[in-house]
């Protein structure tokens, strides 16, 4: 899920100004049994200053230290950068922490995003509060690992030869020692439980007894497990592009390859049904073929001799996350076919697979939480043969995604066991899923519904997209105003659903190379990321 923003996307924000908040609790979590934590010591409220952005012309900033190991909260502290805008009504609500997923997303931008998006009169009851959980971004220590990993132009993703196969694993063990070189004294705090501890020391800066949390993608399992560890302090809990918790996370990845290649089919259909504008017939099938035929003409030769095949998974990719990066990717992919013209998707690969600096440290946090919190097979005949199996069914990502979570059969950090999430203590919960979702299969929605007792899962039906309230579904929105607005959540008849919404039309080819999309859809998509 790489957290790198897209290039339509706003720019992330500066943090300043410094408060210590000391919480005393225990370090350790398990799926079985959860140590109950001490409670959380007074902190001085943080210190906010203006960061405004064109775009967000009322955002405030500030940073908050936090124990690096929550066991020892007196030990050694960490800054964690704090974003704000403010509330305005005169019925405050509350802070209202926002989480864009990753892991490794910098949630400094999103506050700005939430609030401008909601309707004024709910926004202006909340401060909306954006962060960087620890070891993104504007906070420090910032992870990044080995700078450049995704230079182009990386080894082929599919190992059919041996040659390739010992390229890539060297690639994700160089990754692994690399980042047990540079943070081997903070790798064993970079993970869910403990940007879970960090949550409720931001809860406790604030001088609030509860919080409500609104997290999209990663962000919803660390919505979870927070509120797992402190179900007393949750206020609203709205999670949007639901995580399986009971995949977290070496399954997750496995459910997310098929689910991706069904989306990239779902595109080249797509791109069929529009042959007037692309030129590469009418047939899904043989738009697919072409597909792969222009990946294989990659591998020979990369286009503008950075698009390798597995540049060009990186650069389709973000087409599963959002449908509005449609016509985009299909113009770039009809131009090479037809007229052989590498530009477009070179520039492609510049707006939306190229590797970045935040990228870098996005990817950084990724590996280090997703390596800590959960156990990964080690034996790599082990993702040798479920990568092999699904790639017959699922050749899209199958093995994009299998080297991109590789360096976790080398971590330098043992595993933790992943938390389990179920629970009766909450107040009514406010779920949303889309039924094609890649990233975050539909059935996550469905587990997380079953487990969270008294929640609600508002369901976007014949939905693909990622992240879908504040894009522009009304219908969706409409359930989260009322939510925030007084806790009023949708009550179905014991089905899958509460509540089901249509999904948003499929885009339209652009009308011109030049069109924009400067949506709110675009905006959002960016600001979460690709693999978030």
């Amino acid at each position: 899920m790489r957290q790198r923003a897209a290039v339509l996307c706003s720019a992330a924000v500066i943090a300043a100004g410094t408060v210590t908040a000391v919480p005393a609790v225990p370090a350790e979590a398990t799926a079985t049994r959860l140590p109950q934590p001490a409670p959380t010591a007074p902190a001085a409220s943080p210190h906010w200053e203006k960061c405004a952005t064109e775009d967000y012309p009322t955002l405030q900033c500030a940073s908050l230290e936090v124990p690096l190991d929550h066991a020892r909260p007196r030990g050694e502290q960490i800054t964690l950068a704090l974003s704000r805008v403010p509330h305005t009504a005169r019925t405050y609500q509350g802070p209202l922490l926002v989480n864009p997923g990753g892991p490794g997303g910098s949630g400094l931008t999103l506050a700005g995003f939430v609030a401008s998006s909601l309707p004024a009169k709910v926004a202006a009851q909340y401060d909306v509060i954006g962060f960087d959980p620890r070891g993104v971004g504007r906070s420090s220590p910032a992870l990044d690992c080995r700078p450049g990993h995704f230079a182009p132009v990386r080894p082929d993703s599919v190992p059919d030869t041996p040659d390739v196969e010992r390229a890539n694993l060297a690639r994700a063990e160089s990754f692994a020692d690399a980042c047990g070189d540079k943070y081997a004294d903070v790798l064993p705090y970079i993970d869910t439980v403990s940007a879970a501890r960090d949550v409720d020391a931001i809860r406790a800066a604030l001088g609030a007894e509860k919080l409500s949390y609104f997290g999209y993608s990663y962000g919803t399992y660390l919505g979870a497990v927070y509120a797992k560890l402190h179900p007393q302090r949750v206020r609203r809990l709205v999670l949007d592009s639901v995580v399986g918790p009971e995949d977290v996370w070496y399954d997750a990845n496995l459910h997310q390859d098929l689910a991706f290649n069904d989306r990239h089919r779902a595109f080249m259909a797509w791109i069929a049904e529009h042959d007037a504008a692309y030129g590469l017939g009418t047939d899904p099938e043989r738009v697919e073929s072409a597909w792969y035929a222009m990946r294989a003409a990659l591998a020979e030769r990369p286009a503008g001799g950075r698009v390798g095949a597995s540049e060009l998974e990186d650069t389709y990719m973000p087409g599963g996350y959002y449908n509005g990066y449609w016509p985009y990717l299909a113009e770039a992919f009809a131009a090479y076919v037809t007229d052989g013209d590498t530009g477009p998707l070179v520039e492609a690969y510049e707006n939306f697979g190229a590797p970045d600096a935040s990228g870098d440290n996005g990817y950084s946090v990724y590996t280090a939480v997703q390596c800590r919190d959960a156990g990964w097979p080690r034996d790599w005949d082990d993702w040798r043969d479920d990568s092999w199996g699904l790639y017959e069914k699922a050749p899209f990502l199958v093995w994009n995604n299998a080297w991109y979570n590789a360096p976790c059969a080398f971590w330098p950090t043992p595993s933790r066991q992943p938390v389990d999430v179920a629970n009766a203590e909450l107040p009514p919960v406010l779920l949303f899923q889309a039924t094609g979702d890649a990233a975050t299969p539909y059935e996550g929605g469905v587990t997380a519904h079953r487990l969270l007792g008294g929640s609600s899962l508002v369901v976007e039906e014949g939905g693909g997209n990622h992240g879908i309230t504040l894009s522009g579904n009304d219908c969706l929105d409409e359930h989260l105003a009322a939510y925030l607005t007084d806790g009023t959540v949708p009550h179905g008849d014991g089905g899958e659903a509460d509540a089901v919404c249509p999904a948003l039309p499929a885009p339209k080819p652009l009308e011109s190379k030049a069109a924009s999309t400067s949506s709110r859809g675009s905006t959002l998509h960016g600001l979460l990321g690709f693999r978030g």
